[in-house]
């Protein structure tokens, strides 16, 4: 059995991006910033999520123990209980979760437990916030740490994205609060946020006829809003965005990037003219740490290797693997492999020591020979878990995640659109 990544960190801590992710996350929770790890150098934005404090009983409790209160609140609450964890997430957190996935499948997950007065997501703040979306006013959505943000949904705000969309418009001629469609019914330009984007954003693109987008529905996304415009406002990923339009026959000259702390994004208004997507300046602080020199070590080692690669990886990134997907692609793609194959990820160091003891028979590693998780996801103890549950079971709901009435149902028009577009083959 594969050591779990916490374990590796703990046993190898010089081989680790940040020793102190071995420690309890209550210990910096309260300290402003995303936490040690692979996103710790990211500009933190001004509000970011609220930070919370786990109770110092459960900082103090042995692991087991947690495990067993985790279990008897699971069997205590039964059906009106569901744990939704994502692939990112530690072992010891995922080793209770209802459904696995990634953000499209969870998504989905959300919706099929109606029964359930309860969602305890095991992820991020945004993921939170999209399952209070698309669940029942009668169910509750809880994220066991609120620290749990996310670097890149926190690199497009609001008022930023608001902003851009008043230069872009005015570019173009149209009013940015009614953009109609030309004489050939195309609309001049169409928001599209990644699902890694706060509820706000998702509005916002609900209100001005946009989708929202998953790492497994990208491509489909992007056909539905070629359908209906001219051209794409993508955020907050640009490799994500980049990589797809790409792979779809965009030219790379027609992806400006747009940096909101520029005017008209640091481009002219011909390149906005000529542009076909218009690329938020944000990424993914995981998968900017994957490059080609990681993948040419590979194939020197191993010339059989098989590459495959997140879409948020750098675009040379993408180019030089074998195959690139989101993270239910790789569950696949590793599935599809044959005993003594040996295939190197570049994705979240979690998933990858996960497929790696779900197939003894291959040889599977991660890209990044340093051991480096999502230090937002990270956030998530067996301790948060341990303690929500409890409460639930007094009938506290702690750490609830709720989503504005009126921003919702904006939000719920882009996320519906999103899970209408069903990823492709």
């Amino acid at each position: 059995m594969t050591a779990s990544v916490h374990d590796l960190i703990t046993l190898t801590p010089k081989e680790s991006c940040n020793t102190k992710l071995a420690a309890g996350p209550w210990d910096f929770d309260t300290v402003p910033g995303y936490g040690p790890g692979s996103s710790q150098a990211d500009r933190l934005p001004d509000p970011v999520s609220r930070p919370g404090q786990l109770p110092e009983r459960y900082q103090l409790m042995p692991e087991p123990q947690l495990h067993e209160r985790i279990l008897a609140a699971k069997a205590a609450l039964g059906e009106e209980l569901v744990i939704l964890g994502h692939f990112y997430q530690r072992d010891e957190v995922v080793q209770h979760a209802d459904f696995v996935g990634d953000s499209f499948q969870l998504a989905n997950a959300a919706l099929s437990k109606p029964e359930a007065k309860t969602i305890v997501f095991c992820g991020v703040h945004f993921m939170a916030e999209t399952a209070d979306i698309l669940s029942t006013p009668e169910q509750s959505v809880i994220l066991p740490n609120l620290a749990a943000g996310c670097s890149m949904a926190d690199m497009a705000d609001e008022s930023s994205v608001e902003t851009a969309w008043e230069e872009i418009c005015e570019t173009y001629g149209v009013d940015p609060e009614n953009t109609a469609p030309d004489a050939a019914g195309k609309l001049p330009i169409l928001p599209v946020t990644y699902m890694n984007s706060s509820a706000a954003l998702k509005a916002f693109c609900g209100r001005h006829g946009g989708i929202v987008c998953t790492s497994s529905n990208a491509a489909t996304v992007l056909e539905w809003a070629f359908e209906r415009a001219h051209r794409v406002l993508f955020f907050p990923d640009q490799h994500l965005g980049r990589n797809t339009a790409k792979a779809m026959g965009v030219p790379l000259e027609q992806m400006p990037l747009w940096n909101p702390r520029k005017p008209l994004g640091g481009n002219t208004a011909e390149q906005l003219h000529e542009a076909k997507v218009l690329l938020w300046h944000g990424f993914c602080s995981v998968h900017r740490r994957f490059t080609v020199d990681q993948i040419s070590q590979a194939r020197a080692a191993n010339p059989e290797v098989k590459i495959i690669v997140h879409p948020e990886c750098p675009m040379e990134v993408v180019d030089a693997a074998d195959a690139s997907g989101s993270t239910d692609a790789i569950q696949k793609f590793i599935a599809a492999s044959a005993p003594g194959d040996t295939i190197g990820i570049g994705t979240e160091i979690n998933m990858v020591n996960r497929l790696a003891a779900q197939y003894p028979d291959r040889t599977i590693f991660c890209l990044d020979p340093v051991i480096c998780p999502c230090s937002t996801m990270y956030r998530i103890h067996p301790g948060y878990l341990a303690w929500v549950l409890g409460e639930l079971v007094q009938g506290r709901v702690n750490n609830q995640i709720s989503v504005d009435p009126g921003v919702s149902v904006q939000a719920k028009v882009a996320l519906d659109r999103m899970l209408a577009a069903k990823p492709k083959a």
